[in-house]
């Protein structure tokens, strides 16, 4: 017999009972192809990507008739960011300021510093520049390198979250078009998505144009730039940099004792051409006179070679003379970003995600939704899902600008190969994300964890506020309980885990007559005895002198008839608590129902007691009996309000009637 070339010829040709195979082999081979990672890297290399720009004005009040600039960035059509940036909501990230420390806490490893922007701005021990300060030994302290009074040049790392303030740093960085210009510092660094012979081209240019005194960022921006493009954005930003410089010495000699900004950068629309308007886009489309003028000017000046790429939008005429839609409805932008508010989302095939925000966390939940698959088995279906999840995921990421800790719930799959399939196909679509993220290890209970630095405010945060009535809680709180419709609470409709289990017709239910109230005079059963005693009533009247009520007239028959409902309603009352000590022990069982149901020699006790909710939901009522008692007639109003019993007569076992007993409020 010829020896197999490799394993998996092996477990292939092997025949009988037992095969030698890797785990889900067969499923493998039964899966639809799936593209690998060079083809998945060539399909997103291959997408057309397209940026929109609008110029808007506001029909909301406070800042009603203010003008604001919206940014989309389409990918094969689909929307994948989008930023928006006004003179209301303007970023600080960036910015660079001479603050002063207000106060310093050694036990939070921070300090407050004061720039001039209302709030103070938080200073963590691991933003500031240590060999700056003088200290780059290993005993470093917050409390020795700043002191409550001291000028500090920090810079804005991070916009002020609700009652945050602002995140600061003393590692001051500029970007510029091709690179970040890092002064003091001692290294360079490179974009790994670059290609290495791509690397090895910037490094040596790198050693010719940086300056001894600083360091440099290279962004993918510059794949390809010559060498006097970078040597000019070097030169730009150590100008720029020594204009900071000065001013802050300046001001920290005349002591003035205000904070004092020394840099501001550009609104988010120059921002976001400067960092991702490249040769990769096959157009800019602009729609607005400020936006044009602003974008025309800049990419003249920084890189004239796109200027052929910018295309002005104008609105076409309408039938009535009226202005078209504007660039954005054209696009269908509007669309998918009303969309991307939503807390679901819609995949291609029928499955869904719910995306929900927390203070800790953001929590990503996948569900098949209508997705039923498309032939193959259950494994098939859900990788399948969870593989379409995994890129959308991430665009949505991207277009919400979600940052923080960020966990996902995939679909529970069976082969190990599947769940290592959807992780990398969920790394590979994060290469697409341009700001810093990492995909940690799955849990133990099989989430994806992950994190995002976030660029800007967010798309959510961008629209919304926060609800005046339940503060952003979702709930509304009330003084007083209010019912709840939850399954497994019994309704007043009489709902409840039992009565779902034991689906009963409202025609076998037990029809219970309530005697109305009676006045003594007027009871049917002092009237009778009225009319039989009606001759003695009348010479006792005459005897008397004056007429005697007929309730009023105790007769040994009444008196008998009395005795007897007493004595009935006694013998039922613990004959109905030997049947509820009976119900409440077996009340906890699960197989209750199916007791109740075979057993109809059992007598049966209903409550009604709303104190007891978890008693009531369990308990169901069967009784077979369709004549009534005519004791149930006598009883007074007093009596029914307390205890209600039907009894028959005293017999065997096997033929005693069920009982109910109604319990009123204590």
């Amino acid at each position: 017999m010829k020896a197999p070339r490799n394993t998996s010829e092996a477990s292939g040709n092997a025949s009988g009972t037992l095969r030698i195979a890797r785990p889900g082999a067969d499923a493998g081979r039964r899966r639809p192809p799936i593209l690998s990672e060079a083809e998945f890297l060539a399909r997103r290399e291959a997408v057309e990507r397209v940026m929109v720009v609008r110029d808007k004005v506001r029909t909301e009040p406070p800042h009603r008739g203010a003008r604001y600039t919206q940014i989309a960035v389409l990918e094969d059509g689909v929307v994948v960011e989008h930023f928006v940036t006004s003179a209301a909501s303007t970023s600080l990230v960036g910015n660079i300021y001479l603050g002063i420390v207000q106060n310093v806490l050694p036990s939070m490893e921070a300090a407050f510093v004061d720039i001039g922007r209302g709030r103070n701005g938080v200073l963590y021990a691991g933003e500031v520049n240590w060999e700056a300060a003088g200290l780059g030994g290993a005993n470093r302290k917050i409390e020795q390198a700043l002191k409550p009074g001291d000028y500090v040049v920090v810079q804005v790392s991070k916009d002020p979250v609700g009652h945050k303030g602002a995140r600061l740093t003393t590692q001051v960085s500029l970007a510029g078009r091709y690179l970040v210009y890092v002064p003091g510092a001692s290294s360079t660094g490179i974009s790994r998505k670059l290609p290495d012979t791509e690397r090895q081209r910037l490094k040596e240019i790198l050693r010719e144009v940086v300056p001894a005194d600083a360091g440099v960022i290279i962004r993918t921006a510059s794949e390809g730039v010559k060498e006097e493009d970078i040597r000019a954005d070097v030169t730009r930003l150590q100008e720029r940099w020594s204009q900071i410089d000065a001013t802050a010495a300046e001001t920290k000699e005349k002591a003035a004792g205000a904070a004092v900004a020394l840099y501001e950068e550009p609104d988010v629309l120059v921002k976001v051409i400067r960092d991702l308007f490249n040769e990769d886009f096959s157009e800019l489309i602009v729609a607005g006179t400020d936006a044009w003028t602003t974008i025309t000017d800049y990419v003249n000046a920084v890189a004239p070679e796109l200027v052929s790429k910018l295309t002005k939008y104008e609105p076409p005429a309408g039938p009535d003379g009226q202005p078209g839609p504007d660039v954005f409805a054209v696009h269908r932008i509007d669309e998918q970003l009303a969309k991307a508010m939503d807390r679901k989302v819609w995949l291609p095939s029928g499955g869904t995600l719910v995306i929900d925000r927390t203070e800790a966390m953001t929590v990503v939940d996948v569900n098949t939704g209508k997705f039923t698959g498309s032939g193959g088995n259950l494994e098939q279906t859900v990788t399948k899902n969870n593989l379409e999840a995994a890129e959308e995921i991430v665009r949505q990421l991207r277009l919400r600008d979600i940052g923080g800790i960020v966990v996902i719930d995939f679909i529970d799959m069976v082969l190990e190969s599947n769940r290592d399939l959807v992780l990398r196909r969920l790394t590979e679509a994060l290469a697409r994300d341009r700001t810093r993220h990492q995909v940690s290890e799955v849990t133990s209970l099989g989430l994806v964890q992950l994190t995002r630095k976030r660029l800007g405010t967010g798309l959510v945060e961008a629209f919304s506020t926060s609800c005046p009535h339940c503060a952003g809680r979702g709930i509304m709180l009330h003084t007083d309980p209010v019912d709840s419709t939850t399954p497994g609470r019994k309704s007043e409709s009489g709902g409840g885990r039992r009565g779902k289990r034991t689906k009963k017709s409202k025609a076998e239910e037990p029809t219970v007559a309530k005697v109305p109230p009676h006045v003594p005079g007027e009871h049917p059963m002092f009237k009778a005895m009225a009319a039989a005693n009606g001759k003695h009533d009348d010479e006792e009247s005459a005897e008397s002198g004056e007429p005697r009520p007929a309730d009023e007239t105790p007769t040994a028959e009444a008196e008998e008839r009395v005795e007897e409902q007493k004595t009935e309603q006694q013998v039922a009352r613990e004959v109905a608590e030997d049947d509820l000590v009976d119900t409440d022990e077996d009340e906890f069982d699960e197989d209750t129902d199916e007791d109740e149901d075979t057993d109809e020699d059992e007598d049966e006790v209903d409550l009604d007691d709303e104190d007891d909710e978890d008693f009531d939901e369990d308990l169901d009522v069967i009784d077979d009996s369709e004549d009534s008692d005519e004791g149930d007639s006598e009883d007074s109003e007093e009596e029914d309000a307390e205890v209600s019993v039907t009894v028959s007569a005293p017999a065997a076992p096997a033929a005693a009637p069920n009982v109910r007993l109604w319990r009123g409020f204590s």
